[in-house]
């Protein structure tokens, strides 16, 4: 019997359903037709992006939405907000891009279920992205505002209850912010993290290493060039700050991992899992066969099972 924290099943190709084949197939038909984001460069890829030109659909803004500036460290942070009537915590959602594309603008679907399915007023961060603003401007912004709702949430919402996560980077960023938070400001208020496919180890785990250019959402060389915008080339990867797999994971709180065996990043999942229940924290591990980096966003029973898991996962904390 295995005395993993996971079925070994989950790891093999019979495992991957057929729609989830068919997903993966579609994604790589569609980026193989779009001009290379590191051809192009990061604004060009962004500016399409904003204009619906990318490899898939632009996702509508939600009318909920609201706006809300705050004092960061070296200027006005932008804040969008998508609350429920009485919200019962909060949710800190950091977005993905690779700290280099991608906005909060672009996650209103996201941040409407979350506020419909956990009660959490979802607040996500308009951060500073690379490479004109690179370490640690994205992590800084972040981490003023996780100060700020520590400050405010109880006025400003009322309530004080606090969660956090993101995808991708975004898994990064919200698990750079817990620490920060801890060691720079002695906070532990945080209940909850939501960590979906993150990448925590900057030098580059096995599995990103050996991914290869197979243009599913994430290949290695893409991994390599938004370390190199984020990262200043005289950093060390091994900075917990940096690469927080590194760091004293003691006193965190509660977390979900989630990730795909298609993701480039899956060992960042599988170490940092490893890690945060070695430090004695509570550690959820979700493996979804196929599913590749970011296939939460692609319909399918994959990501309906996935999006369901974590909003158990956010209700069930908020019940502890």
């Amino acid at each position: 019997m295995s005395k993993t924290p996971f079925d070994p099943a989950l790891f093999r190709k019979e495992a991957v359903s057929e729609e989830t084949r068919t997903i993966n197939d579609t994604i790589i038909g569609m980026m193989d037709g779009m001009p290379d984001v590191w051809d192009i460069g990061p604004a060009e890829a962004r500016a399409m992006r904003a204009r619906g030109d990318g490899p898939f659909p632009l996702p509508p803004l939600s009318e909920r939405a609201q706006t809300r500036k705050i004092k960061g460290k070296d200027g006005e942070i932008e804040l969008r907000i998508i609350a429920p009537d009485n919200p019962t915590g909060i949710y800190l959602h950091l977005h993905g891009g690779g700290w280099v594309l991608g906005s909060a603008a672009q996650q209103d679907l996201l941040l409407e279920r979350i506020a419909d399915n956990t009660g959490l007023a979802a607040v996500s961060v308009e951060y500073r992205l690379a490479p004109e603003h690179p370490y640690p401007a994205g992590p800084d912004d972040c981490e003023s505002a996780a100060l700020w709702l520590a400050e405010n949430a109880k006025a400003e919402f009322g309530t004080g209850f606090l969660t956090i996560g993101g995808e991708s980077a975004g898994g990064h960023l919200s698990a750079v912010t817990l620490l920060r938070m801890r060691d720079k400001h002695g906070f532990t208020g945080f209940k909850g993290a939501n960590l979906v496919f993150g990448c925590f180890d900057m030098r580059m785990a096995p599995a990103a290493r050996s991914f290869g250019p197979r243009k599913l959402i994430l290949r290695t060389k893409d991994i390599e060039e938004f370390r190199r915008c984020f990262v200043p080339e005289d950093a060390n990867l091994e900075d917990p700050d940096i690469s927080p797999l590194f760091a004293n994971l003691e006193g965190m709180p509660p977390a979900l991992f989630s990730i795909g065996t298609e993701d480039a990043l899956i060992d960042d999942s599988l170490f940092m899992h490893a890690r945060w229940l070695a430090a004695g924290n509570d550690a959820e591990l979700a493996v979804y066969p196929g599913g590749a980096h970011g296939f939460v966003a692609f319909p399918g029973s994959l990501a309906e099972e996935a999006l369901a898991r974590m909003d158990t996962f956010l209700n069930a904390v908020q019940k502890k």
